[in-house]
């Protein structure tokens, strides 16, 4: 009798030619994926610092009772808002709390805070309702005597380059704006002193 590939039926075989399957643990997957999208959301270096800022000085401000009140920390934070300048009025623009505000989300600021919730968590949670929020920075007060060029932003390069009211034609990467600088900074550095 001729041993033909059908009459072997060993099922050791049959198994090491099937590709393996891993069976996959589905709650330990959410958990992962979970504190993937969380940690994506999450704040990062000087991400909305205007607004840890602002809320933290603000909360500061608050008395016990008007911190669990949501009502009173609105009315407070529109006062609070009505000496400040610059980017921390524009902030307050942007949740509503200066009087010419066409929108406000006040109330998406005042909750949390009434919970006792960080600014830090606040300002996440504000990010998602309105990006520019985050976008709010402190100017950076560069001293160009001491600071590597390189280890700047092109956006600061930009700004040294804006302050001094220069321009920079042509430049298209980080190295045409430093180069500028570079040229620039005798006529500059000497101005300062």
């Amino acid at each position: 009798m001729a041993l033909g590939s059908k009459e072997l039926d060993i099922p050791y075989v049959d198994n090491l030619l099937q590709p393996k399957r891993f069976k996959m643990n589905t709650p330990l997957l959410i958990s992962f994926l979970i504190v993937c999208v969380s940690y994506s959301f999450a704040l990062k270096g000087d991400d909305c610092e205007v607004c840890i800022s602002v809320l933290t000085r603000f909360s500061e401000t608050l008395s016990k009772e008007e911190k669990t009140n949501k009502a009173a920390i609105e009315t407070q934070f529109k006062k609070y808002c009505k000496p400040l300048k610059l980017k921390e009025n524009r902030f307050c623009y942007y949740l509503g709390g200066t009087a010419d505000a066409a929108t406000g989300i006040l109330g998406e600021m005042a909750k949390p805070l009434s919970w006792g919730m960080p600014a830090d968590k606040v300002c996440e949670k504000l990010k998602k309702k309105d990006k520019q929020i985050c976008d709010l920075r402190y100017e950076k007060q560069i001293d160009l005597k001491t600071i590597d060029l390189k280890k700047l932003k092109v956006r600061d390069l930009k700004k040294i380059l804006n302050d001094w009211d220069e321009i920079c034609d042509g430049c298209l990467e980080k190295g045409d704006f430093i180069k500028r600088i570079e040229e620039l900074k005798p006529k500059h550095m000497r101005e300062g002193l």
